[in-house]
């Protein structure tokens, strides 16, 4: 039985705050250089193109972490399925690999919108340039059953994602680069799912069903797992 290691509220929201601001510093610090180009040469077509540009990447970043990261209402609020796609085109359409996403369109509780979309963040930082993320959808109702694929070679699953599924994370070792996988391990846990991984040369599954009925990995190079249990 796997367990997550234990973070105060105010360590989980420092850190998860640190991350958001890593993650959207880069646009905006780039809008402000195109402002400056500006400043020098007004109308300079590049600069407006830098400014566009980093200004949609912006904005699609913080639409995803509204809902992965936000509260979105209130401890019963529910996400429409389709608005979390949405969000997560906006956000990949400025990453380094491709997004596929199929399934069935539904409300569901928050902690399952933001359990796929932060998932999501870990299946991409797993793959190279230019390769695919997976998203399928397999079931919402009575309860959620989806995959999370990661294609492309060289693959790297984030250290601390396989350290938390592993359980040999402490809490001094959940810094702000550890904090996302770390949130999604608590999604997970919260919802009441079992988050498997399974890894080949070329291709990791994240697979997600309810802990009672999560069907056995299938034989691979490695797998690995999280059970949800407190």
């Amino acid at each position: 039985m796997t367990n997550l290691p234990a973070l105060s509220a105010p360590d989980l929201a420092a850190l998860l705050a640190s991350r958001l601001c890593h993650d959207i510093i880069s646009p905006v610090g780039a809008i402000q250089s195109g402002l400056e180009l500006l400043d020098d040469m007004p109308d300079d077509p590049e600069s407006m193109a830098l400014v566009r540009s980093s200004t949609k990447s912006a904005v699609a970043k913080l639409q995803f972490a509204r809902i992965a990261y936000g509260a979105s209402g209130s401890s019963t609020a529910q996400i429409d399925m389709g608005d979390a796609k949405t969000v997560a085109e906006g956000w990949m359409a400025f990453e380094k690999a491709n997004l596929q996403w199929s399934g069935e369109r539904a409300y569901v509780p928050k902690n399952i919108a933001k359990l796929v979309l932060n998932l999501l963040v870990v299946a991409n930082a797993s793959v190279p340039r230019g390769r695919e993320v997976e998203v399928v959808i397999e079931q919402l109702e009575p309860v959620a059953r989806f995959t999370i694929t990661s294609r492309g070679k060289p693959l790297r699953v984030p250290a601390k994602f396989r350290e938390l599924l592993a359980g040999e994370a402490t809490p001094d070792s959940i810094d702000a680069h550890g904090i996302q996988p770390y949130y999604a391990m608590l999604l997970a846990r919260e919802a009441k799912l079992a988050v498997t991984l399974e890894q080949s040369d070329e291709e990791a599954v994240f697979r997600v069903a309810p802990i009672d009925e999560a069907a056995e990995p299938a034989a691979t190079d490695e797998t690995v797992a999280i059970d949800g249990s407190r």
